[in-house]
């Protein structure tokens, strides 16, 4: 029975054991405004910058500034620089909180979202951008099927046919 249990255990050991590798994601490190920033005037530009290099590409990263009324603010393409990716904003509306939610497409392959947010403490003179509905739609949000990560289930499955086999062997050879 201690073969059993040992063998179980290491089993379950080296299953968890190795997974640490392949769930490191992108992480952000920083933006330009910072998160919580007050500004009296909004920027041209956000800057997002991530602890690893951001899969460039048409249609992989977006980024959007939402004003406090729901409007958007960003005004053309997504750029990437290694680490870094840059989005255009038009001049701002409304004072009030900013969001700017991005979703990049991480060096493993995996999509990450999030979102920064800052104020614009004295109103600006622009106008807002159209919404941006059809690159949202053709990229998926997160969460959405297609949205471009694996599901779990197949690796608790394949974890417990593992584990069974493993038990099975140590209960045959242990006679």
């Amino acid at each position: 029975m201690k073969r059993l249990i040992a063998i179980a255990a290491l089993s379950l050991a080296a299953l968890l054991g190795g997974a640490g590798t392949a769930l490191a994601h992108n992480v952000l490190v920083g933006s330009d405004p910072a998160e919580g920033a007050q500004l009296e005037v909004g920027p041209q530009q956000v800057r997002l910058t991530f602890d690893q290099p951001v899969r460039a590409g048409e249609g992989y990263n977006t980024v959007n500034v939402v004003g406090p009324d729901g409007t958007y603010w960003t005004d053309g393409k997504v750029s990437v620089e290694g680490t870094s990716v840059t989005a255009p904003v038009r001049e701002l509306g409304p004072a009030g909180v900013y969001t700017v939610g991005y979703r990049i497409l991480s060096a493993d392959g995996h999509p990450v979202p999030g979102k920064v947010t800052f104020t614009l403490t004295k109103p600006g003179n622009g106008t807002p951008a159209p919404p941006p509905a059809a690159e949202g739609e053709q990229a998926g949000q997160p969460g959405e099927a297609g949205s471009g990560g694996m599901p779990i289930w197949p690796w608790i499955v394949g974890a417990v046919v593992l584990v069974g086999l493993g038990a099975t062997l140590a209960m045959r050879l242990g006679r």
